[in-house]
This record gives C-alpha cells, structure tokens and sequence, in this order.
C-alpha cells in the first residue's frame, strides 16, 4: 500500500493569508501569539541584556530596518545592492543638521530620515527604467562614488568625518526608539503591502507590462516605494549617527549593503518579518564569532550557504508553514 504526505491548513485559515474564521478564544490566542511575541519580546529583551549585547540589540535594530528596506524595495521589482546609500544619506543628513545648524538629535531625525529618503530617490529616479542586475548595479556603485567624492573634495570633514555629535539622552530611548520604529516598519508595511497599493507592486514585480496596459503609471508607484524604502534606511542611519556620535566615509561601507540583503535571504524575502528575523540571527552571529578572528569569514559563509540550501524559502516561511498547517500521511488511490 503506497502512502504519501499531504499538507492541510488549520481550521481557521478562509480564503486568504489574512482573513481567518475565530470560533474559540483557543483560536484568537493561536492567531495572536506570533504577533504579540515580537511586541512582548521587543520590550522585554533590552531589559535582561548586558549593556555589550544592548550594543549589539541597537546594531540589530539598524540592519533589521535595513532588511526592511531592501525587501519592500524587491517586492516592487527593484533589487538594491546599495542599502549603503540609504543608510549614509540618513547618517550625513543628520549629522550636518546637527552639526553646522545645532538641531536637537530628536528634530534631526526624523527630518534626516525625510531629506536621506528624497535625496536617495531623486539620485535614483533617472535609472528607475532599468531593470534586474542593471538597477541593483547602480544602487552598488552610487555610494562607492559619494564615498570618493567625499574624500577628494573633503566636504563634511572629509576622510576625519563629523566627531563630538550630541548623543539622545540615555542607552534606553536609543534602545526603545529603534525598536519602536521597527516594530512600526514591520507591522505597518506588512499592512500596506496587503492592501491593494501592495497588490499594485508587487504586480509591477511579476508583470509590469500588464500594470501598465491596465492604465498604472508603475513609474510614480516605484517612486513611491523607493522614497519609502529609502526614508527607512535613512532613519537607522540617522539613529546611528548619534548612538556612535560620530559620521563619516565609512557609512557608505559595503557592510551596509550586503549584509541587510543576508539577512533578508536567510530569513524569508517578501515577508518582512523574515527580514527582522535573519537580522535577528545573523548580526548576534557575527558577534559570537568575533573571536575567531579572520576564520570568523570561513564560519559565517559556511553558514549562509548552508541556510541558503537547506531552506531557499527562508527561516520565516518554513516556519510560518509548520504553524499554519499540519501533516499528515494517506493512501495513494489505485
């Protein structure tokens, strides 16, 4: 007798990935536990750390917004190898309104955010007709030429960068400001890009020519997703730039690029949550191999690609699979 594996969803799922039938408080508890975890353990966590790893939570923090960012930027069909760029506006942004004008860090940034967001977009409108590798190529090569143009003309302080910046008054209001903001990101860009303004981009990402041929101009609506991926790279470096009090060349650095686009990977891309997930995984990781020195390289490889082939959906996707359904084994009909 021949058996086989199927999969089946749990009562409560209807029609769709949010629309959900609830007959019990069993099942309101099943349904809001993933969501209240992240909230519960957000406000909890900052608490029973060690300052060195409250250090690392805020770093955590940043490459999660990071991951944020690229993944809205792929669900609308844009794949960035330069999340640097949003990061290094957002940081320069801050750090000269502080700096050469006295803003206050909680009026520079926000204001970072919105400036680092339009300068992004405006630098990447004309290329937003590219496609695939040739966009992701000039997201890649835009910072490495601002990082240059900084160091010849000496702007900004130059290669010294901006030093003495004022920091926000104490380690909890960084702490809880970036995990504030992304828990926001998280939940509030997981609702746009379910609601039909969503729907509309990730239809440019599958099939542009039919978007356009229903009458959609996909160009305004990449210009909007990018300003709004971009806003949010801008507002962690922005953060950064007063938690280390410092800004300079290095922002601009690759580490800022790759390693979101990692974590987006190995977390699950175009769900968001996977994204905070592979930053939550990944960057503690780094850490705990920082003591092996230059072999630390050899580990981490070893264990993206390992991740990378043993779970192509990402860590959030399984995940979210094994609690929304159930498996069971039945007999092949002859």
């Amino acid at each position: 007798m021949k058996k086989r594996k199927e999969r089946i969803d749990r009562g409560i799922k209807v029609r769709a990935e949010d629309i959900f039938a609830l007959c019990s408080w069993r099942e309101m508890v099943y349904l809001s536990a993933p969501r209240l975890l992240p909230i519960i353990g957000f406000i909890l966590l900052p608490m029973v750390l060690e300052i060195y790893w409250q250090r690392v939570l805020v770093s955590v923090a940043v490459f999660a917004l990071l991951a944020i960012s690229w993944d809205i930027l792929a669900q609308s069909g844009m794949v960035s190898l330069g999340q640097a760029l949003f990061f290094g506006m957002g940081a320069y942004c801050s750090g000269v309104l502080h700096h050469y004008f006295g803003f206050s860090p909680f009026v520079s940034i926000p204001i970072a955010a919105l400036m680092g967001g339009a300068i992004s977009t405006i630098l990447l409108l004309p290329v937003l007709r590219l496609r695939g590798v040739y966009f992701a190529m000039v997201t890649l090569i835009i910072p490495l030429m601002i990082e240059r143009i900084i160091e010849a003309t000496k702007i900004f302080g130059g290669t010294e960068g901006l030093s003495g910046l004022a920091p926000l008054p104490s380690k909890w209001i960084e702490l809880y400001v970036l995990l504030a903001a992304l828990l926001g990101a998280l939940f509030g860009f997981r609702r746009l890009m379910t609601s039909d303004y969503g729907l509309v981009l990730k239809g440019i990402r599958d099939n542009d020519r039919s978007v356009m041929n229903a009458g959609i101009n996909i160009y305004w609506y990449k210009t909007q997703a990018l300003f709004i991926a971009s806003s949010v790279g801008a507002f962690s470096g922005a953060m950064m730039t007063h938690v280390y009090q410092f800004v300079g060349m290095p922002v601009f650095a690759l580490d800022y690029s790759i390693l979101p686009i990692a974590a987006a990977v190995v977390g699950g891309p175009g769900s968001l949550a996977g994204a905070t997930l592979g930053a939550f995984i990944l960057v503690p990781l780094s850490e705990v191999l920082r003591a092996l020195g230059g072999l630390r390289i050899v580990f981490y490889g070893m264990f993206l690609v390992i991740f990378i082939v043993a779970l192509p959906e990402g860590i959030f996707h399984f995940v979210s699979r094994k609690y929304h359904q159930f498996e069971r084994w039945v007999e092949v009909e002859k």
